[in-house]
């Protein structure tokens, strides 16, 4: 599924990104970010070996969830000055497009 397959893209960039935040984040920021990315392939995975769309789409929703959740922590990192606005912005510009992919898979699933 494309949806997992940029999710699993998103994890790898997020750890480039998390790896340059300063060393006193590491069991902050930097695990709730990395906690999140990696929450939104594995619920993908997981929900898609359900029996029925219902549960599939609470496995989704959660992934959802875990997007939003980390656009919320990346915009924190952009205010500590941990991350330019450039790679705010472009990176931003691919979450969303991964809510967006999600959210549209979900209503299919309704």
């Amino acid at each position: 599924m494309k949806i997992w397959q940029d999710g699993v893209e998103f994890v790898v960039e997020n750890y480039s990104i998390t790896k340059t935040f300063p060393d006193f984040e590491r069991f902050n920021l930097i695990n709730q970010m990395n906690r999140c990315a990696f929450s939104i392939p594995s619920n993908i995975a997981e929900g898609s070996a359900k029996s029925t769309d219902k549960h599939f789409k609470t496995y989704l929703e959660t992934s959802l969830g875990s997007a939003y959740e980390w656009e919320t922590q990346f915009t924190v990192a952009l205010k500590l000055n941990y991350v330019d606005q450039e790679l705010y912005n472009t990176t931003l510009e691919k979450i969303q497009k991964s809510q967006r992919m999600i959210g549209a898979f979900i209503d299919r699933l309704s």
